[in-house]
């Protein structure tokens, strides 16, 4: 891949990833009632979901992504429900800060799955690597090579935005010191989640 075809697909990854959406939105939500300690499976699963719609682009699995839309509209569901199971949680949240209040070990497992699930059901993401990159790069001159340097490129795009996300909603969440304010955060996170669940619901 050419220098200036990686720089222009990593500024239109930039501005569709930064841009907040359901995941980001989950994302936020997550840090600002639980911290961005354990956030990283979270973390991984979207990057991880990213790469495989990335992946199903170059390979011109448009057609087959269409095939099989019941699947991906099981997937997306999926992620809608689990979301809503978040918020729910978070609503009814502790507000202690002591070690009981903070989540169980194996956990990963299913926060890894949420971003997942969200990544791969979220119509924005599909939309920018089904439909919107073919416009930008010529998919069917990418060789394994020319793969691998739009992986990393994705990934190193993808970190650093997301992780601004993670640094942003921690800093705010410094500042949630009595029992009260961290039962607005649980709340207003638990909205958030709610929040990004409709948007996926509903594209």
């Amino acid at each position: 891949m050419s220098l200036m075809t990686l720089i222009v697909f990593a500024g239109a990854l930039m501005m569709a990833a930064g841009s907040p959406g359901p995941s980001i939105a989950a994302l936020v939500a997550r840090v600002l009632s639980r911290g961005a300690k354990d956030v990283l499976p979270f973390l991984a699963a979207m990057w991880i979901g990213e790469g495989i719609w990335l992946t199903c682009a170059v390979l011109g699995l448009a057609a087959i992504a269409e095939t099989f839309h019941a699947a991906f509209v099981a997937i997306k569901w999926l992620g809608v429900a689990y979301l809503l199971y978040l918020a729910w949680k978070m609503w009814f949240a502790p507000v202690e800060t002591g070690d009981g209040a903070l989540p169980e070990a194996r956990s990963g497992a299913r926060l890894f799955f949420a971003g997942l699930t969200v990544t791969l059901g979220n119509p924005k993401i599909m939309m920018f690597y089904v439909a919107l990159l073919p416009a930008i790069i010529d998919l069917g001159a990418v060789t394994l090579v020319g793969w691998a340097e739009l992986v990393v490129t994705m990934f190193v795009v993808l970190v650093a935005i997301d992780l601004a996300w993670v640094f942003l909603a921690a800093r705010a969440r410094l500042f949630l010191k009595s029992p009260r304010a961290v039962r607005i955060a649980n709340r207003v996170s638990a909205g958030t989640m709610a929040g990004a669940a409709a948007a996926i619901a509903t594209r």
